[in-house]
């Protein structure tokens, strides 16, 4: 083996090492950003949860209002008591 294909082949394995090495950084650099993005999305989606549930039970309480409101108005009619 001469010295020239000694050195090829070890600045070939010294970039194959490096890429493999930069492809791996980045696979987990993007694993925990998409985990810290998990994480905050899935406290959003908590928080939002928490208050739609908030304003869908204070629009059942007034739906049931203006039901009674609604039944008290198309009730039967009152008797008015006629004086003689």
């Amino acid at each position: 083996m001469s010295v020239e294909l000694l050195a090829l082949i070890i600045s070939t394995l010294t970039l194959l090492l490096g890429f493999i090495t930069v492809i791996g950084w980045l696979v987990t650099r993007t694993d925990r950003q998409f985990e810290r993005l998990a994480q905050n999305l899935g406290a959003r989606v908590d928080s939002v949860e928490h208050t739609l549930a908030a304003r869908i039970a204070s629009v059942e309480r007034e739906l049931v209002e203006v039901k009674i409101a609604v039944a008290r108005m198309e009730g039967p009619p009152r008797h008015l008591v006629v004086g003689r």
